[in-house]
């Protein structure tokens, strides 16, 4: 009997869970009843083993006669359909087999497994649902695979490639046909193919390598920077199978990076002004070294330029250039905003959240109004500059700051230090070098450079063929104060773009807070003015020529009005001190 359960335990392991089984002896009494034949039949294993096997036959007796003949003449049956009849006096069809256990040429029993012809249908229905669901799966994964826009290809263990998105042929110009079987080396053609490449790296270590940057050919010959990720690949035991690579054609990134690199030059600020070469000199300096700068001068001076010209011309020049507006987040959020937040760390704090020092690691955080925090975010700010490290608001894990930081201000933080509303250790912590930009009034000598950047600038923006200011224009431009400085001078030009339909910006092109302004201080049309008016203003000229001992820089402070404008004036009327 021990010898027959180990058969009949080899027989269970053999046979799939929707066949019934029993084992029934040479006296028809069944031994054995597993739970799918429990199941098909309604006989619980309990009520049923050693009972009579006629029992499952007792609505088509006939069928029994299978058994009994198994036994007597050791003869085996397969696919056989019979009928059994289950508890509830059910007739169910069943595929069956009958296999004889014998010892020494005698049987001792024989094994009945059979199946519900209803079960196999449903079944076969449900893998005929289950491959169409697979194969929808397959459809859904190969249109994700391919619309990817980035390369992705896999190789096996042999460095044969297995697998080619669509993108990977766009990018390297080969069809996934003629990639498929070959070397993945030979697909590439990098100087580092076989040479310790990143796949190799991977292969070899186990482990992904992220944000490799290379040069490859292409099917035409020319070169194609790329930057790629790359992982194992294993199958459902674990075991390494290949690898897969994705990897993105990088060449707009590269010369967007180049176009930034040379707009960001220093050459490329604008302005012959004293005050602002020796700004440009500074920066030069400040660009070799990682010590904090706090950039000051008023809105519009060009302070977010003179941070991304340090950056760009630094070491962290590869890094991230993370610029925040201190003064656009209310109190609540500022802290969030800079140093990131856990999930549940306060009320809609759904999913955590990664701060701006985080995302400027390995590079250069701007702080832009910083003027504007306030005393208690001045106080963390103040120990993460201190210390190098931080935590995210609602966290107690310590972070370390590999980060630059650059600040800018259009307050007078001096000021700011004795009204109690900036502390005067973070002051002393951020402007380790001050570099301070001149209002455009302080360096309207460049005005002229400015206007023809702009508007050489914003003809090819427009596709237009403006060629200057008319006189009456630039005079208003020359008087203007402009408080909002370069940004005022640009937006002013831009303006006079949309408006302007010929080759020369007139005086009603420029915005009406410009004209208005200056209207009274100059006329748009010198002929038209009235002769009393002209002597009114030679001797108003001359008065105050005389009063400042002919200095003309103060002349023209007297008279409100630019140092150019005078010297104008004054050719104008033909003042000269000799003639007066």
């Amino acid at each position: 009997m021990k010898e027959v359960q180990q058969i009949i335990d080899k027989n269970k392991e053999a046979v799939i869970i929707p066949d019934g089984i029993a084992v029934i002896g040479k006296d028809l009494k069944i031994i054995v009843f597993n739970e799918a034949a429990s199941r098909i039949s309604c006989y619980e294993e309990d009520d049923i083993i050693g009972a009579e096997c006629g029992i499952l036959f007792r609505e088509c007796p006939e069928d029994i006669k299978f058994i009994s003949q198994s036994i007597e003449n050791n003869r085996v049956y397969t696919n056989l359909p019979i009928n059994i009849t289950d508890l509830k006096g059910n007739v169910k069809n069943v595929l069956a087999s009958i296999t004889p256990i014998t010892k020494d040429g005698n049987v001792l029993s024989v094994v009945f497994v059979f199946r519900d012809t209803k079960e196999m249908l449903s079944l076969s229905d449900e893998l005929e649902m289950r491959t169409h669901e697979l194969i929808d799966q397959k459809n859904k994964l190969d249109a994700i695979f391919n619309s990817n826009i980035e390369g992705t290809f896999t190789i096996d263990n042999k460095w044969n490639i297995t697998s080619f998105n669509t993108s990977a042929e766009k990018i390297t110009g080969h069809k996934k046909s003629e990639a498929i079987g070959k070397k993945c080396w030979e697909i590439f053609n990098s100087s580092l193919c076989r040479n310790g490449c990143h796949m190799e790296q991977t292969i070899k270590k186990g482990k992904p390598m992220i944000g490799k940057e290379l040069e490859i050919l292409h099917k035409s010959g020319r070169k194609i920077p790329i930057r790629v990720n790359s992982g194992i690949l294993t199958n459902n035991k674990n075991e390494k199978i290949g690898a897969v690579e994705t990897f993105i054609d990088i060449s707009e990134i590269k010369n967007l990076s180049e176009h930034l690199s040379n707009f960001f030059k220093y050459e490329n600020i604008i302005g012959r002004n004293k005050e602002l070469k020796q700004i440009i000199s500074v920066l030069e300096s400040v660009a070799q070294f990682d010590s904090s700068v706090l950039i000051t001068g008023e809105s519009g001076t060009g302070k977010e330029l003179a941070a991304r010209a340090i950056h760009l011309n630094s070491l962290r020049k590869t890094g991230p250039f993370i610029a925040v507006n201190c003064s656009a987040f209310v109190e609540a959020l500022i802290e969030s905003e800079l140093f990131g937040h856990e999930k549940g760390a306060f009320t809609g704090a759904i999913k955590t959240k990664i701060g701006k020092f985080e995302l400027a690691q390995g590079g250069t955080l701007f702080l832009d109004e910083i003027g504007d925090l306030s005393t208690a975010v001045q106080t963390k700010l103040l120990r993460v500059l201190e210390t190098h490290e931080f935590e995210r608001v609602g966290g107690n894990k310590t972070i370390k700051m590999e980060t630059r930081i650059i600040a800018a201000t259009n307050k007078n933080l001096a000021k700011e230090i004795s009204a109690g509303r900036f502390r005067e250790d973070l002051f002393y912590r951020i402007n380790v070098i001050n570099i301070h930009l001149p209002p455009l009034r302080e360096r309207i000598d460049d005005l002229p450079l400015l206007v023809n950047h702009f508007i050489e600038s914003f003809n090819k923006k427009f596709n237009k063929k403006i060629k200057q200011f008319s006189s009456a224009a630039y005079d208003l431009l020359t008087e203007n104060k402009w408080q909002g400085n370069i940004r005022e001078l640009e937006n002013a030009i831009e303006h006079c773009f949309v408006l302007c339909s010929g080759e020369i910006i007139q005086a009603d092109c420029l915005p009406k807070r410009i004209r208005e302004t200056n209207k009274i201080n100059i006329p748009s049309n010198d002929t038209a003015m009235p002769t009393g008016l002209k002597e009114t203003e030679k001797k108003l000229i001359l008065l105050a020529l005389e009063k400042t001992g002919w200095n003309k820089t103060n002349a023209a402070k007297e008279l409100n009005i630019n140092p150019s404008t005078l010297w104008r004036k004054m050719k104008k009327y033909k003042i000269t001190p000799t003639n007066n």
